[in-house]
């Protein structure tokens, strides 16, 4: 689908499933390739054909199927393939290798990936930055204009999550494995009606997925001017989920994620 140049690395990022992306980072000069997450094992086999790469490294980002049901299939098709995820979930992760934690750095090339400890839409869900080329790859703990549906952690560890990954360079580009943002936006719009950034940004991602464009990647910059669940701090969505200001940070992460579960 699409092609993202990065200094020495590139993204190339292309549809999954229903509503996933698949995303390849490449190294040429190294000849190495990873996939962020399996969510369809022939789709990402297919991309590696296409441009005729063997898949290096796997790096799951959480044990969920429609991000680690394809390890196996893959592993099998690239043997030499190495499965990197959170150590935390071993006993979950399909043929994982290499296990880590948050802090931990992946060689890769003449760069590295460092592991982000990002629980909250499971326990074990890692990230992962590239802070050389300034990439993030997100999984489901951030998505353009939303966070992912709690699903095993915590309020206070999912805010604690999204507010580590928005605290990285405002350039920093975001890949999130969803697309969900239109459905985002107009929840974002519900309890921020009179941002600006977010209604010009509403307008431009209706025109975008009119012409089947995909809304992915995103940036810091672009998330904390309008993500709601980076802005537990407005006045305005403090009034629209009708809390005050004596309301706690968590408290208002913690009800706009209750209504957008429900919305």
């Amino acid at each position: 689908m699409a092609s993202t140049a990065a200094r020495s690395l590139r993204v190339e990022q292309f549809p999954c499933l229903k509503d996933n992306y698949g995303f390849l980072l490449r190294d040429d000069a190294a000849g190495l390739t990873a996939a962020i997450d399996t969510p369809d094992a022939r789709a990402i086999a297919a991309e590696c054909d296409k441009h005729g790469w063997q898949l290096t490294h796997i790096l799951n980002t959480h044990h969920h199927h429609d991000h680690a049901g394809g390890n196996l299939e893959l592993k099998g098709r690239y043997p030499k393939c190495i499965i990197v995820a959170a150590e935390a979930d071993r006993h979950r992760i399909p043929g994982m290798d290499v296990g880590v934690a948050g802090g931990s750095c992946i060689p890769f090339g003449a760069t590295e990936l460092r592991v982000l400890e990002v629980p909250g839409h499971t326990t074990g869900h890692i990230a992962f930055h590239v802070e050389k080329e300034k990439l993030l790859f997100v999984g489901d703990a951030l998505f353009a204009l939303g966070c992912g549906r709690l699903f095993e952690g915590s309020a206070a560890q999912a805010k604690a999550s999204v507010e580590e990954l928005g605290s990285l360079p405002p350039d920093t580009v975001v890949y999130c494995a969803h697309e969900y943002t239109q459905t985002n936006a107009r929840y974002a719009l519900t309890v921020d009606p009179t941002n600006e950034a977010l209604v010009r940004r509403a307008e431009q991602i209706d025109a975008a997925r009119a012409q089947g464009k995909p809304t992915v990647p995103t940036t810091i910059a672009l998330e904390l001017a309008t993500n709601p669940f980076l802005r537990s701090r407005s006045a305005t969505i403090r009034h629209a989920l009708e809390l005050g200001d004596d309301a706690s940070d968590l408290a208002v992460f913690t009800e706009l994620r209750k209504r957008r579960d429900k919305w």
